[in-house]
């Protein structure tokens, strides 16, 4: 094990169908007639947790956690942080703000009444917190949110803030609100700052390349990182949707290498609750309000 500082280890808990990518080969209203692997897949990520002894933070949608409520409460009674990833997955910058404010408290109500306690942390879904949307954190300010871990410091089709830190900091809603922010995890290598905080990247990126961009933020940087996958990303026999070549390369590609280099990773750092990343860390009293232009 490489370091002592402890890191975010952080699952986004959504079906396989859910994802951005499939957005327009599975209609939203179809999803009930999906077949459900969420159960399954948490429940796998859940014992390789255990095998490691270590606690994480799950953000769940509030879709899954209407029809599963007993694996939120797993989750919850297995000391794991139960967090909100939103209600429908939807990109929160094709939402009005008055939909966005509905689903979220939806979500939020939702998992606190599964494990009888607050949800403190919010993830929007495929980290859509963006210049466009920065008003969503007045909606998450009012319903009660602490931290939220959405914006991704990198250029992206789909998400991104690229000029924003790449550390954890006290962030300035729109209209005052403070939230303290996690962002996605980068890492500086050879003078280009890479994506090393897992999903896609894991599987796209050799695994000593990840291993090394996170090692360089923990060890030369002096800083926790956060790490993040789905369920559905170890599960190499899903069933496969019809979508562009692209689509499918970027969901499929390298499923079966998942689970073992999750174990290596496991093994190689230090992780825990992104809950107690945070109250283990000092952080700027000066909250920092990002720019819409």
């Amino acid at each position: 094990m490489s370091t002592l500082i402890e890191n975010a280890i952080t699952i986004d808990v959504e079906e396989h169908f859910q994802v951005a990518a499939f957005k327009d080969a599975v209609e939203t209203g179809s999803w009930p007639r999906q077949p459900s692997r969420v159960v399954a897949n948490t429940e796998k990520v859940l014992a390789v947790f255990d095998d490691a002894a270590i606690k994480g933070t799950f953000f769940t949608l509030g879709w899954v956690a209407e029809r599963y409520p007993e694996l939120v409460r797993r989750i919850h009674d297995a000391g794991h942080e139960v967090a909100c990833h939103g209600y429908s997955h939807q990109l929160i910058y094709e939402q009005s703000p008055k939909v966005f404010r509905e689903e979220t408290l939806r979500a939020k109500r939702v998992l606190e009444d599964a494990i009888g306690a607050s949800v403190d942390g919010y993830r929007a879904a495929s980290y859509s917190i963006t210049r466009r949307s920065l008003w969503a954190l007045d909606t998450l300010v009012e319903a009660g949110f602490r931290y939220d871990s959405s914006i991704f410091p990198v250029h992206h089709d789909n998400y991104g803030i690229p000029d924003s830190p790449r550390h954890p900091y006290q962030l300035q809603a729109p209209n005052g609100g403070h939230l303290i922010e996690f962002p996605i995890t980068t890492s500086r290598v050879a003078g280009v700052k890479l994506p090393v905080a897992g999903g896609g990247y894991f599987r796209l990126f050799p695994y000593w390349l990840t291993r090394m961009g996170l090692k360089r933020v923990n060890e030369v940087e002096r800083r926790p990182f956060v790490f993040y996958l789905h369920p559905w990303e170890v599960d190499p026999a899903q069933p496969r949707i019809e979508a562009s070549r692209f689509s499918q390369f970027r969901h499929y590609n390298n499923l079966d290498k998942t689970e073992p280099r999750l174990r290596q990773l496991i093994s190689d750092f230090r992780f825990t609750r992104m809950d107690r990343v945070l109250e283990s860390i000092a952080l700027d009293s000066t909250p920092l309000a990002l720019s819409a232009a």
